[in-house]
């Protein structure tokens, strides 16, 4: 336990510093309402948690023992990601008045998203070996993923509060493509610098 205000200020930074999730929650609140950034942010939440639940009890030390799965998952992440990115690149805009709801945004793809995403993988393993010290029992991992899921849905709905505030600004379509544009440009930093910066 003296380890959990270490272990808050972790997961805080963790969650709400850019990333493919915040920008899709940012993005998805901004053109569809906070309900849908809820759902994404619910399911990114849990979804992260429970993989933080798998790795805490034992995935971890199998990924650490095999490095080419490691960078196997990194690549097709950022490849699934980018594939998010140009799809929303060449995304038609409508005004958002007309509020054509996609209805694969919300709780599913928040979770999906964690399982390919390479920022929540590396943040998994980080907090197995920093916080739990290779102390793997169900308690001890059951209570740091609890308390991650507890620290990021508000962290993450941070960013759909921000896009709702935003989203006056968007009434036109002109406007509405360039923050199309301008998003997918910056989902392809998130996942694409720091895969650099590792090479």
């Amino acid at each position: 336990m003296n380890q959990w205000l270490p272990f808050i200020l972790f997961a805080s930074v963790a969650s709400i510093t850019p990333g493919p999730t915040n920008l899709l929650i940012l993005g998805s609140a901004a053109r569809f309402g906070l309900s849908i950034a809820l759902a994404i942010a619910l399911g990114a939440s849990l979804a992260a948690s429970l993989m933080l639940l798998v790795v805490g009890l034992g995935l971890g030390e199998l990924l650490a023992r095999a490095p080419l799965l490691q960078t196997a998952m990194t690549w097709a992440g950022a490849a699934w990601i980018s594939w998010m990115a140009c799809k929303l690149m060449r995304a038609e805009a409508a005004g958002l008045d007309e509020r054509g709801v996609d209805r694969r945004q919300g709780f599913a793809q928040g979770a999906g998203l964690q399982l390919i995403n390479p920022k929540t993988w590396l943040m998994s393993v980080s907090v197995t070996a920093i916080f739990l010290d290779g102390q793997a029992s169900f308690g001890a991992v059951a209570s740091y993923a609890t308390l991650f899921l507890l620290v990021s849905t508000p962290c993450l709905l941070a960013w759909g509060v921000l896009g709702v505030g935003g989203a006056r600004l968007l009434r036109q379509p002109a406007r509405l493509l360039l923050f199309n544009r301008c998003m997918a440009v910056l989902l392809l930093a998130s996942v694409w610098l720091p895969l650099m910066t590792n090479l």
